[in-house]
């Protein structure tokens, strides 16, 4: 019994020894490009969601410049309906609120993706195409500063350059 818990210990070692060396470089771009897709992703729907605010405030100003009682059409779910324009001048501001809450929600997630995407780049030592020399020294030389106040570190000394 003395033998298999031993060489179970071994084993366990010898597996956390393996888990050192890190992602592959191919595995540090992929999910480097899916980090700046999911990015993208946000601030697409973010500008989508701005431009509803844009469509709704037209709609809203226009709406109070004209007689309550007035009927004008709504599009609910797909269905067109006949309300009037009190019914109809409430629905589209409490819209309006809600949609200004999730844009500040999505551009919460956005600057969040952001900091984790740099964190990921100044970890694996990431550049992209088309980046400066000036900028890359000035990076690596923060990388490093930063690398020495945090007792060393497991980064490498290559790089992995993005296009």
């Amino acid at each position: 019994m003395a033998a298999n818990s031993s060489s179970t210990g071994n084993k366990s070692s010898s597996g956390a020894g393996g888990k050192q060396p890190g992602p592959s470089a191919e595995q540090v771009v992929s999910t480097f490009q899916r980090m700046r897709q999911e990015q993208r992703s946000l601030a697409s729907k973010a500008a989508d969601m701005e431009m509803d605010v844009t469509e709704h405030s037209l709609v809203i100003d226009t709406l109070k410049e004209v007689d309550p009682s007035r009927k004008c059409f709504r599009l609910v779910g797909g269905v067109l309906v006949e309300r009037t324009v009190k019914e109809v001048l409430p629905a589209l501001e409490n819209n309006k609120e809600q949609i200004s809450k999730v844009i500040e929600a999505v551009n919460t997630q956005m600057q969040t993706k952001g900091r984790e995407l740099t964190e990921y780049r100044e970890r694996y030592n990431i550049r992209l195409v088309g980046e400066g020399e000036g900028e890359a020294q000035s990076q690596s030389a923060a990388a490093a500063s930063s690398n020495e106040s945090e007792g060393g570190g497991s980064k490498s000394g290559a790089g992995v350059l993005v296009s």
